[in-house]
């Protein structure tokens, strides 16, 4: 298991967030690189997988603050962060399997955990 942390997600990639596509469009590119160089960094790559090409993800979500979220737009939020991800791993990232917390401790950051998933023979 690799374990790398992002940032937390921009205001701006929430869906209840009502922005001009061209504002959206920037903040998921400068999201989805920065998700990528996060990964990069700790050292994510093709070789993390070990030859799969399906990845276990699993989200730790640390809210900047105590106010509460819908945990289905936190995950909504992570669609940019979660391309990063997947470009860092060379893969697709229809083949995540992402599973997700939400810790009661306050950080501002998603800790990401990446596992290979083994294909049955």
């Amino acid at each position: 298991m690799t374990t790398v942390v992002f940032p937390w997600p921009l205001k701006d990639l929430s869906p209840n967030a009502r922005v001009h596509y061209m504002t959206l469009h920037r903040a998921k590119k400068q999201y989805r690189t920065a998700c990528w160089y996060a990964a990069r960094k700790a050292g994510m790559s093709a070789a993390t997988l070990m030859g799969s090409d399906q990845a276990a993800v699993h989200l730790t979500f640390y809210p900047p603050d105590r106010r509460i979220r819908d945990q289905d737009n936190l995950i909504a939020s992570m669609k940019a962060g979660l391309d990063g991800l997947a470009d860092a791993l060379k893969v697709d990232d229809s083949n995540f399997r992402v599973t997700f917390d939400i810790s009661d401790d306050i950080g501002g950051m998603v800790k990401v955990s990446v596992t290979p998933l083994r294909e049955a023979a």
